[in-house]
């Protein structure tokens, strides 16, 4: 489901489990793949610790364990490829829509830019109790590690480039 031009959600807001839009202002235009690729480049160590904790508890469920970033770079990316544990279920100058389906739950997160303004968009859709439990302690968490990850990009790009000292 399409909220606005370039943000996708899994459904309306009022049928959603769990809703988060977290945005900044960056220093410089970036594309939504280039985001993923600073968002996905060496994760904080408190956010692998996360993705490990999450994925032993979660197996012992039934549930697939996604293991986290793995911080590769992509220079391109096709609907139906992965990044890392996400599906690319659509991409477009403004907005990659990915998506991650599972027994307990949906999630979706789209990242889309306006200009200098990067928004990181989380849609969730839980299917048991099982992924209502999972969400109590993740729902306040994503906001945090979200918002880190905003202002960790904002401050990549913030950096000084090495002035060219060659003859």
């Amino acid at each position: 489901m399409i909220l606005r031009e370039n943000v996708h959600i899994l459904r309306p807001v009022e049928e959603l489990d769990y809703y988060d839009a977290r945005s900044i202002l960056l220093p410089a235009a970036i594309s939504p793949l280039e985001a993923w690729n600073l968002i996905a480049a060496g994760p904080q160590p408190v956010l692998r610790a996360a993705f490990w904790i999450r994925d032993a508890i979660s197996a012992r469920f039934g549930v697939k364990k996604i293991g986290g970033f793995s911080g590769e770079r992509k220079d391109a990316v096709r609907v139906g490829e992965r990044l890392d544990f996400f599906l690319v279920e659509h991409e477009m100058p403004d907005a990659l829509v990915l998506t991650e389906r599972d027994r307990h739950l949906d999630v979706m997160t789209c990242i889309s830019t306006s200009d200098r303004r990067l928004t990181i968009t989380s849609s969730v859709v839980t299917h048991n109790a099982f992924g209502r439990a999972y969400m109590l302690p993740v729902g306040p968490a994503h906001k945090l590690i979200v918002g880190g990850m905003l202002r960790r990009i904002a401050r990549r790009l913030e950096k000084p480039k090495l002035a060219n000292t060659d003859g």
